[in-house]
């Protein structure tokens, strides 16, 4: 199925496949990067101190995203022995679509709520990008990883763009929209995020095919089955050095590209800068990166993934650095540009060169690897900010301080090699 560039667009298991990322983006976007920490501070959590609000949320982010830690390998492992990619990727769609939807609900004042209900979404979005992410190989041949990869990155970025481009306007104008104020907008917001999820996912499920595996299809059955290979991956784990050392070479770039979408508009707010201003930088790096994560798949595809990664990783240093010293909302939004020029791309080239390092017979448990790593990054990033910050006084340092993860990343990174790590996934394909 080998797929010219041109003509990928009017591909239906791609553009299926795709649309998942254009579907649960609205909730990386709107809810975990926009309105829930705004909403959080000033509506639920109100009463609390402005401290005690960030320890809360830091908290439970960690939290839900332990959780994703614990269960990522072995769920891939249950997935892969059994052929339930799209029936693990269906449940914890789902589960996040509930928990966003119920938000909604969560009055005035209840905080702990909606922790709750934040967590249990933010778990059901992480363990489901596994499922997806594992059916990438079924889409795309080696050839086309980076293109198509970048697909799903840049559709999310325009999905979730319009949909929170949309909320914004709604949160601004709440009266054209028959709303009573902007918090009434912004809970609607968190509904409308819940069907665009589930509305968008369908295609995904009824038009990207699985591989079936012989293999007993009981509960129990493939619990044993998701187990027992889990242990035998991780017997075989010294025969993939190659893939190890590009996985904790991503964990810690990846790491800083997570601090700093997570962490941009808190550090907004410590520099002073209006909430409103922050928003309007957050649909800038959407929208840019729409088309920026497309050239950084026909970058890959011509230079290799492992070049384009350098080059992200590069702008993202000089993104740190302007970001240490600049005092006007103006270089916010400069800022946002810049983010979103790079974003996707090195989130999309690393999945498509991860591909090329793992056992094609195994993805949804080699992506349990992958977004377990993800996950523990995105613990340590924000804790390292806030640990520095504690310690010095300035929210300054503590952006500074994301730097040292990048390095060490690309250090690590220009270690791998491809042609070796492709020959060792090889070895362990059954």
């Amino acid at each position: 199925m080998a797929l010219n560039s041109k003509k990928v667009w009017k591909n239906r298991q791609v553009l299926s496949w795709g649309l998942y990322d254009w579907a649960n983006s609205a909730f990386a976007t709107t809810v975990m990067a926009g309105f829930f920490p705004l909403f959080f501070k000033q509506y639920w959590a109100a009463d609390l101190a402005a401290g005690d609000s960030t320890f809360l949320l830091g908290s439970f982010n960690a939290l839900a995203s332990m959780v994703v830690v614990l269960l990522a390998p072995l769920l891939g492992a249950i997935a892969d022995s059994s052929s339930a990619r799209k029936r693990f990727l269906r449940y914890f769609a789902m589960m996040g679509v509930v928990m966003t939807g119920a938000l909604y609900l969560v009055a005035a004042g209840g905080w702990m709520m909606a922790l709750m209900l934040y967590a249990m979404a933010v778990i059901g979005f992480s363990s489901g990008n596994i499922f997806y992410d594992a059916l990438l190989p079924e889409v795309a041949d080696e050839s086309e990883l980076d293109v198509v990869s970048s697909i799903g990155f840049a559709l999310g970025y325009l999905g979730g763009g319009i949909l929170f481009a949309v909320n914004v306007w709604m949160t601004l104008n709440p009266t054209l929209f028959g709303l009573a104020d902007a918090a009434a907008a912004v809970k609607v917001s968190f509904l409308m995020v819940a069907i665009w999820w589930a509305v968008f996912t369908i295609p995904v499920l009824l038009f990207v095919p699985e591989p079936v595996t012989v293999r007993p299809v009981g509960w129990l059955a493939s619990v044993r089955a998701g187990a027992q290979q889990l242990r035998y991956t991780f017997s075989k784990l010294k025969l993939l050095r190659q893939t190890g050392l590009f996985l904790v070479a991503y964990w810690l770039y990846i790491d800083g590209v997570d601090t700093i979408i997570r962490m941009a508009v808190d550090y907004g707010l410590a520099l002073g800068f209006d909430a409103d201003g922050l928003i309007v930088a957050l649909l800038i790096t959407q929208f840019v990166g729409f088309p920026a994560a497309i050239l950084f798949g026909h970058l890959g595809e011509r230079f290799g993934p492992k070049q384009g990664i350098f080059v992200a990783i590069g702008i993202y240093l000089v993104i740190i650095l302007w970001a240490y010293q600049m005092d006007q909302v103006w270089e916010f939004y400069l800022l946002a540009v810049a983010i979103g020029l790079v974003q996707g791309g090195i989130q999309a080239l690393s999945r498509s060169f991860y591909v090329r390092l793992i056992p094609r017979d195994k993805p949804a448990e080699f992506f349990g690897f992958y977004n377990m790593l993800g996950k523990f990054a995105a613990v340590l990033g924000p804790l390292m900010m806030g640990v520095v910050s504690v310690a010095t006084g300035s929210p300054r340092l503590s952006i500074l301080s994301v730097a040292v993860l990048f390095v060490a990343g690309a250090l690590l990174l220009k270690r791998v090699d491809e042609t070796a790590g492709r020959a060792q996934a090889r070895l362990l394909e059954e």
